[in-house]
């Protein structure tokens, strides 16, 4: 039987019960993470719970638990579903309450909600690399946030894939922001750059461990907005997020990104990742 994380029980998913004035469901009230698992172990779980009580904060939103009670709860959850390779999805709204705009009074619970899912490296697209598409950063200005308002993430998402690409590549009036579901970079002559962590990207947590080993290993990072225009002629370029790690772009629209190869600073990242994870999961 597969378990369900409701509020701080593990339970059957048929024993869950969220009321249709739930905020999370009628406002988009609430925050998420989603953490990934090797070999049955939590991969940078206490970077996402810590940027999960960040976003609460930044709503708002009390915290009334423990986060390192909840990170007790996900390897348990993990655990007791057998989960080896894959991810936790992790949800909490700002609790039910008769709808309206204002916040609820402050001793409303918080409503927690997580679940597990069998999911692989995806090797074979690392390997070879994916497609991006252009399209216009139409989000809200606190990106910052890990939010459930995902609309505008959807709506560029679709964009892209009506466009046989794997993630769309984010600008607001020209200057590259992210991807719809990940963080950008471009390589040129040897140098990364990527957007900095302001409210207009979300700081990934892949992001994050990905930039510090690249500093530690002597890649040159550097954190500058660039444009479409500089895109265009890169050298390299790769998205990284949880699920995607570090994923090669080689095509963007119908043009080839250099000679549409993956590069061989993309491939140290990657290289340097993957031994992020087999230090931390024993892989």
């Amino acid at each position: 039987m597969t378990l369900y994380l409701w509020n701080d029980q593990l339970v059957d998913k048929n024993q869950i019960k969220i009321d249709i004035e739930d905020r999370g469901y009628q406002f988009g009230d609430g925050v998420y993470e989603v953490v990934k698992v090797y070999n049955g172990a939590l991969f940078t779980a206490k970077e996402h719970l810590t940027r999960l009580g960040q976003s609460m904060q930044k709503i708002g939103m009390e915290t009334p638990f423990d986060l390192s009670n909840l990170h007790r709860l996900l390897e348990e959850l993990v655990e007791k579903n057998g989960l080896q390779d894959g991810m936790i999805y992790l949800q909490v709204t700002r609790g039910t309450h008769a709808r309206q705009h204002w916040f609820p009074p402050a001793d409303t619970p918080v409503v927690v909600t997580g679940y597990t899912k069998e999911m692989p490296r995806p090797a074979s697209l690392m390997e070879k690399g994916v497609k991006a598409h252009i399209t216009d950063d139409i989000r809200w200005l606190r990106c910052d946030i890990k939010s459930l308002n995902l609309l505008g993430n959807v709506l560029a998402k679709q964009e892209a894939t009506k466009h046989d690409a794997f993630e769309a590549v984010l600008h607001r009036d020209g200057t590259v922001t992210e991807g719809s579901s990940s963080n950008l970079y471009m390589v040129k002559n040897d140098v990364i750059y990527t957007h900095p962590a302001t409210n207009l990207i979300l700081n990934g947590i892949t992001r994050q461990v990905l930039l510090a080993v690249c500093r530690k290993a002597g890649l040159t990072v550097v954190e500058k907005p660039f444009t479409l225009d500089e895109l265009r002629l890169a050298d390299e370029c790769f998205l990284t997020s949880t699920t995607s790690e570090v994923m090669p772009i080689v095509q963007i629209d119908n043009d080839l990104v250099s000679s549409g190869e993956v590069g061989p600073i993309t491939r140290k990242c990657q290289s340097l990742f993957t031994s992020l994870i087999e230090q931390s999961c024993l892989v």
